[in-house]
């Protein structure tokens, strides 16, 4: 059982997309103290059928220089098309994913993969040593349908001839007009936990810009400086930005929060 302590009155909402990853972060939490409430900002859909296209990009696959896998969400619904065309899969592939939650999923069908470090974005991808000189090399992009394309665009920009593979789309939660601030406010919400600029994107269109403005209050953890500035933008006033997306960086937000509210 959780100690009490000075701060295990404080309300969480954890945001991420129901699954494995929303589950261990609300148990981080409760072990810290917290309590914890989950309202998933995005729903996840497998795409139900590639295209004609696409399944050329998976039978050809061994004609890759680089794979890159742009989220965990990504591994989940890509691998199994690609296991399924590639049993044995080639080995003359650098294989990439965009954090350390993506690559232990990778490592779960037996891929290695290159991965940023601590900054967990496209910037970050862009930065490695082996996407730098990548002339007339084929690059796959795995990844949601929609989403930002800074990583395609500058790969491209380089030389590179880059395919992308959506393989699940993202939708809006269905909720009622009011349903989501009236639940904020009922579960007394301090901090909400957003892990994507396309989940604050959400967050904004849940909310109205009067029941966004009655809900300053609340502080917003966010994964980088760019959701930063769109939280600013939408009205928030107390905005702590995150080194990354994972749960330790944002449970290290979380305590900088804590540690700014006076540990209350």
């Amino acid at each position: 059982m959780v100690a009490e302590s000075a701060f295990a009155s404080r309300r969480v909402l954890v945001t991420r997309p129901a699954g494995d990853a929303s589950d261990m972060l609300c148990a981080s939490l409760k072990m810290d103290g917290y309590k914890v409430f989950s309202q998933p900002l995005l729903v996840l859909q497998g795409s139900p059928k590639l295209t004609v296209a696409q399944c050329q990009m998976v039978l050809q696959l061994d004609l890759y220089q680089h794979v890159i896998f742009i989220s965990s969400n990504a591994v989940h619904f890509g691998m199994p098309l690609i296991e399924d065309r590639w049993p044995h899969l080639p080995i003359a592939v650098n294989w990439y994913a965009i954090g350390a939650a993506t690559a232990a999923k990778l490592e779960r069908f037996n891929v290695e993969a290159f991965t940023p470090g601590r900054v967990m974005t496209s910037e970050g991808l862009l930065a490695l040593t082996l996407l730098q000189n990548v002339r007339d090399q084929r690059v796959l992009i795995v990844k949601g349908h929609g989403g930002r394309d800074t990583l395609a665009q500058e790969l491209t920009r380089r030389g590179a001839l880059v395919d992308e593979l959506p393989c699940y789309t993202r939708c809006l939660p269905e909720m009622h007009a009011g349903e989501l601030a009236a639940n904020l406010t009922q579960w007394r919400i301090d901090v909400i936990l957003i892990t994507s600029g396309e989940g604050l994107s959400n967050l904004q269109v849940l909310l109205t810009p009067a029941e966004t403005n009655n809900l300053k209050r609340i502080a917003l953890i966010v994964p980088s400086p760019r959701v930063a500035g769109m939280a600013h933008s939408a009205g928030f006033d107390q905005v702590v930005t995150a080194e990354n997306a994972s749960d330790l960086a944002m449970l290290r937000a979380l305590k900088e929060w804590r540690r700014g509210t006076g540990g209350r």
